[in-house]
């Protein structure tokens, strides 16, 4: 049975998931975060992710999801907060009735799933969080099985970055790596069992039309940061570079936008077999 404990004021319960919620530093430091929404909390649940401990507020009548969570929770603890409080946490206008505090993954390759139909998406230096948050959605709908961010780049775990996947942030395999050298080095392992595989970089510029690229191959899919495009170090790692022809007169696409259309070409190949 869970611990239940009161949050009556704005104690050192109620402060440490404040941090939680708008500090970077704090959420990494406990290796846990936010976590709000029916199909957010659903999706956690569903894919075994560790919840820690469930908010609250006995003053708003739980709805039947809310009382079957609660009824089937194994968090360690239930945190019963005042309704002002419950209400001043919550990121939503009609005030969330539950709010799950979850643990971080570690950060390691071996999450990425590696097999003969492999497509994973490397973001170089992500800077918005409402575009990585899309990019993993579409890595959800259309079939792509890990995303990699690496370098300098928004949280991962910033509540904004998590709603902008709509749930699909649990299903899909997503870590940070620092530097590109360890991508390298692990792409390069993984072609020791799969020698076919392709690392496709992306850009407006590229020499390449997408769909002259062949998917069926095992792909690792680079995607450069929303300004600056690939790192040098990156488009030295492609064995290709491919662009989105573009008819209008439009100079480029959104990273989110381009990574879509980008993952539906792979998807449409391997759908029809080419």
């Amino acid at each position: 049975m869970p611990q239940i404990i009161s949050v009556n004021t704005e104690n050192n319960d109620f402060q440490r998931f404040e941090v939680l919620k708008n500090n970077r530093n704090k959420r990494h430091k406990y290796k846990e975060f936010f976590v709000e929404g029916v199909r957010n909390i659903n999706e956690a649940i569903s894919n075994s992710w560790d919840i820690r401990a469930y908010l609250y507020s006995p003053q708003k009548p739980l709805s039947t999801w809310g009382k079957d969570i609660l009824a089937r929770s194994t968090a360690k603890i239930h945190y019963e907060l005042q309704a002002p409080l419950m209400e001043k946490i919550s990121d939503k206008e009609d005030t969330s009735e539950l709010i799950a505090v979850v643990s971080m993954p570690e950060d390691d390759f071996s999450r990425i799933p590696i097999n003969e139909q492999m497509l994973t998406v490397v973001f170089d230096r992500p800077s918005n969080r409402g575009n990585l948050g899309s990019i993993i959605r579409s890595c959800d709908a259309l079939g792509c099985q890990g995303l990699i961010m690496t370098g300098h780049a928004v949280d991962l775990y910033d509540p904004e970055t998590i709603r902008a996947t709509m749930g699909s942030f649990f299903n899909v395999p997503t870590i940070r790596i620092s530097s590109p050298s360890d991508v390298k080095n692990w792409a390069d392992s993984v072609r020791k069992t799969y020698p076919d595989l392709q690392i496709v970089g992306t850009s407006a510029t590229g020499s390449e039309e997408i769909y002259y690229c062949d998917f069926s191959k095992p792909t690792i899919l680079l995607v450069g940061n929303e300004t600056q495009g690939l790192s040098h170090f990156y488009k030295e790692m492609c064995d290709r570079m491919i662009n989105i022809p573009m008819f209008g007169s439009a100079s480029s696409f959104n990273v989110a936008c381009a990574t879509s259309i980008m993952l539906y070409e792979v998807s449409r190949q391997r759908q029809l077999g080419y």
